[in-house]
């Protein structure tokens, strides 16, 4: 039996809720392109970004470690595909469309430099003068313009809504510039669950890495409303910190921010009622939410995170030396643009020098930065 793409749109019309964007009034593409015979337009969106430069480059971009740190702490690229699930669940509950929101989720971190918050804050000091540096511009950027694909248009030619996702998304680290996609109005309900589903994952497997790490421990923890409430819901009382303990407590936080989240949601959703997209879109707040008492409970633990995770003397050293080392890169290659592959070098008929040199810089993988770094400055390492 062979499902065509008409069937999934009735599908869709059938499954999805009322504000669930249907992908059949996707408002299209910039390049018009003929539909796909068996794939939806959203469908059509997340293969394509599956398959980008910058999606692989995630790999070795870092999270919180370093890659060489080890082989299981998260990369850009796991906590993208972690997203993607969190984000396809919460979806599903609540009458979203799957597709769109997966395409926004393995989308939305594509822009991140090498070397995590530290790379993307260093680019932008950098970038001052120049327009600065923001990830999730960077992210359009990468699917608008840079990665090339087809012999027809640049970037990836991705539908409106997808992008508007990748623009609108937002968490407590990311504020988002969208004066070029309808500022006034709520991004869709799929555009909405892409920042939760960020948040879940990202605060998860924090918490994951760094007690795995031994940057952080259960005693640290001792106190935090989420820690405490975690341990009394698998009734552990802290004899015996194993692996499994741990992913035991990491499992069951992720499992419960989730459907706090949903049943949250849906409450919400329940007293505005939209009865379509464009109502959902007009609403004065976003509708996608936790509960109070869970967000008050997720700003204890981030804050704790913060101050003993992402300020851990092992991460801050990380972060200083990332911040020297893209500098350096950043000088050298304004100061002498030969210095750069001839690719590159043929932007600059087209755009600033900064903006070129910049680009490639954000396209470094952390691993690809230190090897540029050592051809550059060490004198005994091949060019």
């Amino acid at each position: 039996m062979m499902i065509w793409r008409k069937q999934y749109e009735e599908f869709e019309d059938q499954r999805l809720a009322p504000y669930g964007f249907k992908s059949r009034d996707s408002r299209g593409r910039v390049f018009p392109e003929d539909e796909h015979p068996y794939r939806t337009a959203f469908q059509r969106d997340r293969d394509r970004i599956l398959h980008t430069t910058a999606f692989r480059r995630l790999e070795y971009k870092t999270q919180v470690f370093v890659y060489y740190e080890g082989d299981y702490y998260r990369t850009r690229l796991t906590h993208t595909l972690e997203v993607a699930q969190i984000g396809r669940t919460m979806a599903r509950a609540l009458g979203a469309n799957e597709d769109l929101l997966e395409a926004i989720c393995l989308a939305h971190d594509l822009g991140h430099p090498p070397f995590g918050h530290a790379g993307e804050m260093t680019l932008n000091k950098l970038m001052a003068d120049y327009g600065g540096f923001d990830h999730n511009r960077q992210s359009l950027r990468i699917v608008e313009k840079l990665e090339r694909r087809f012999p027809e248009f640049r970037g990836l030619n991705l539908t409106w809504e997808v992008r508007e996702g990748i623009v609108k998304h937002e968490t407590e680290y990311d504020i988002s510039d969208t004066s070029a996609f309808e500022p006034e109005k709520r991004g869709t309900l799929e555009a909405q669950l892409a920042n939760p589903a960020d948040e879940i994952a990202y605060d998860a497997h924090d918490l994951d890495d760094g007690l795995r790490a031994g940057l952080i421990t259960p005693r640290d923890l001792r106190g935090i409303a989420w820690w405490e409430r975690l341990k009394e819901s698998i009734g552990w009382k802290e004899n015996d910190f194993s692996d499994l303990v741990r992913h035991r407590l990491v499992r069951r936080f992720i499992g419960l921010l989730v459907t706090d989240l949903i049943t949250e949601t849906n409450r919400r959703l329940e007293q505005a009622a939209p009865a379509s997209v464009a109502e959902l879109r007009a609403l004065p707040e976003n509708v996608v939410a936790f509960s109070p008492e869970v967000r008050a409970m997720n700003r204890e633990l981030e804050h704790f995170l913060f101050q003993r995770l992402y300020r851990h003397p092992r991460v801050i050293r990380m972060q200083a030396k990332a911040e020297r080392l893209l500098t350096d890169l950043f000088n050298a290659y304004t100061a002498e643009p030969a210095q750069l592959p001839m690719e590159t070098q043929a932007r600059l008929e087209e755009e600033e020098l900064h903006r070129v040199v910049c680009d490639y810089i954000a396209g470094m993988t952390d691993r690809f930065a230190l090897q540029e770094y050592a051809k550059l400055f060490d004198p005994f390492e091949h060019v």
